[in-house]
């Protein structure tokens, strides 16, 4: 029983939280979040499949302690590992479903930004003049 994980050679955050909310850096924000969620997603979904296969391995090796009249010990063990590694790869999958639904909605998200200041960005970035950020006639 191996395992393909490895530490990776990434920041924490996906994208740096700051106070820069113009149009374009919140744009690339939202795209650098939404694939880090997606990559994250497929990340647990290899981590799940390998928790399932290690637990069917280990209860094929609490099978094969039973057989060879072992200690009992160490078949309830053996299968309680295997019990373990089943329910930790179910957690896995709830985690994995939980990326998705946050990258789903992370790029949802973005395409709506899009639509209600992409327009507004053009207009800005277009002109000479400084033009008012948006919400200052709201006063």
């Amino acid at each position: 029983m191996s395992s393909d994980l490895a530490p990776r050679n990434t920041s924490a955050a996906p994208a740096v939280a700051d106070d820069d909310n113009r149009y374009k850096a919140v744009q690339a924000k939202l795209d650098k979040l939404g694939k880090a969620m997606d990559d994250a997603t497929l990340e647990l979904e290899g981590l799940r499949r390998s928790m399932q296969d290690n637990a069917k391995h280990t209860d094929g090796v609490a099978t094969d302690i039973e057989n060879a009249d072992l200690d009992p010990k160490y078949v309830g063990l053996t299968a309680n590992v295997a019990t373990a590694l089943d329910g930790a790869a179910r957690e896995v999958r709830t985690l994995s479903d939980t990326a998705q639904e946050t990258a789903d909605l992370t790029h949802e998200t973005r395409r709506t930004h899009a639509k209600l200041y992409g327009a507004l960005d053009d207009i800005r970035s277009g002109r000479r003049e400084k033009t008012p950020r948006p919400g200052f006639f709201d006063r």
